[in-house]
């Protein structure tokens, strides 16, 4: 009986071990199955992971296979992989934050060592993040792979057909700009504010919404147009009756400005938001991209009706009066509120529209798009003449040329202060601009 007793302890005992077994082989690959990082030779991020991918390759642009990679997650979990063979590495991570990226120096080949063995990134779920290796030397047998170098003549056409393209999309902001100080003599610095408002309500109703890009561009001219209505309703046209002076009411619109920068930034954070979701490649005369045309064509298919509105139609008339002489168009019957309130409408609704078009042909919008262009806008109505339409039309393609083409000499991100530069230079030479006209003082 003590031989069974015992007997029946060591099945028990052995039944235990191989439930534990099971249990924690299970419990294994539960947790590997859990794990917050997996490697693999594509990846494709979704509402639950994220994707962190990139390239290892030598100073020939060659990749470089068979590198050690290991990514640690912000919680302490990590993962390894090798490069393939075009030298490319895959991450699925389902936890979002800082990751640190290791390249194992020791995994490379001869003739080859790390600028960095470490880079620190941050992962967001839904979305692909970059992290490649670049290394010093090059892989024996390795050709450099690199781009061909563009031609000097080929560079300077592109930066002019660019800078042509930044010139139509200034005007159509630039011209509401002049309007608005040569019906009521206030220099608006909120007007930039509109091109940031055109170009994330382009992003709402074209990706978010999936709207056609043309319908959405008419409903993003809709409602920026009755932004301007409600702003000279609601403030300007009431502060104007109060009397207040112009360098009153430019103090309003640098609060309003800053107020409208910072709602932006509370509503979409500081990412840029793409409007268009396919990639094109240069093409045509201009060597610029489909989208781009099409941008120009829109462009200046706008601002002809705006020119032709001003020069043939009633209200253009009414509205150039008021723009010579306030006093004197109200004496001669002219709705001068009226016409100031048309002038803000349709102002805010070419900016709007200038706010598309620029997201759609630049990568797409973020809070400081429009901060960002507003003194290329100012230098192009000074240049062209404050308060002409025609002038700031002339003026934004000057400075849409100058300031892409000066990138030639000076740095990227340089290009928009060469804005500055014009106005100082317009100011010293010739302050009325352009088309303006020489005014007496005294």
């Amino acid at each position: 009986m003590l031989h069974s007793t015992r007997r029946r302890g060591r099945i028990i005992a052995a039944a235990i071990v191989v439930v534990a077994g099971a249990l924690g082989i299970l419990s294994a690959e539960s947790a590997s199955a859990a794990s917050p990082i997996t490697s693999g030779t594509s990846c494709v991020a979704d509402e639950a992971s994220g994707c962190l991918q990139g390239k290892v390759i030598d100073d020939n642009r060659n990749p470089v296979p068979g590198a050690k990679i290991t990514v640690t997650s912000p919680s302490g979990a990590s993962g390894s992989a090798k490069t393939a063979k075009n030298g490319s590495f895959f991450f699925k991570v389902s936890e979002a934050g800082a990751y640190t990226v290791e390249l194992d120096a020791a995994s490379l080949p001869e003739g080859v060592t790390p600028k960095t063995s470490t880079l620190t990134v941050t992962v967001e779920l839904s979305n692909i993040t970059p992290a490649g290796f670049a290394l010093n030397g090059h892989v024996k047998g390795s050709v450099n792979s690199g781009p061909a170098a563009v031609p000097y003549y080929q560079l300077v056409w592109q930066q002019f057909s660019q800078g042509l393209l930044l010139g139509l999309l200034l005007a159509l902001a630039a011209i509401g700009l002049s309007l608005i100080y040569g019906t009521t003599g206030l220099s608006n610095f909120a007007h930039s504010e509109q091109i940031t408002l055109g170009g994330f309500l382009a992003y709402v109703f074209a990706v978010q919404l999936g709207i056609n890009i043309i319908v959405s561009a008419i409903l993003v001219i809709a409602l920026t147009a009755l932004s301007g209505y409600l702003q000279d309703k609601l403030i300007w046209g009431p502060l104007r009756k109060r009397g207040l002076g112009l360098t009153q009411l430019m103090v309003v619109t640098i609060g309003l400005s800053l107020a409208l920068e910072y709602v932006f930034q509370l509503l979409f954070g500081a990412n840029v938001y793409p409007v268009a979701t396919n990639l094109e490649l240069n093409t045509g005369p201009l060597d610029i991209t489909p989208t781009a045309y099409w941008s120009m064509l829109v462009s200046v298919i706008v601002l002809a009706l705006v020119g032709f509105a001003l020069i043939f139609t009633r209200l253009g008339r009414a509205t150039r009066a008021v723009a010579d002489n306030r006093a004197l168009a109200a004496a001669s019957g002219i709705d001068v509120e009226r016409v100031i309130r048309i002038v803000w409408i349709v102002s805010t609704g070419l900016a709007g529209l200038s706010g598309v078009l620029y997201a759609l042909v630049n990568g797409g919008v973020y809070w400081l798009t429009g901060a960002q262009l507003l003194l290329l806008v100012f230098a192009a109505v000074t240049l062209g003449g404050i308060g002409t339409a025609f002038g700031a039309l002339i003026g934004s393609l000057i400075i849409g040329v100058v300031a892409n083409m000066s990138t030639l000499f000076i740095p990227q991100d340089l290009k928009y202060a060469t804005g500055l530069v014009i106005l100082i230079v317009v100011l010293l030479v010739r302050p009325q601009g352009i088309l303006g006209r020489k005014e007496r003082v005294g």
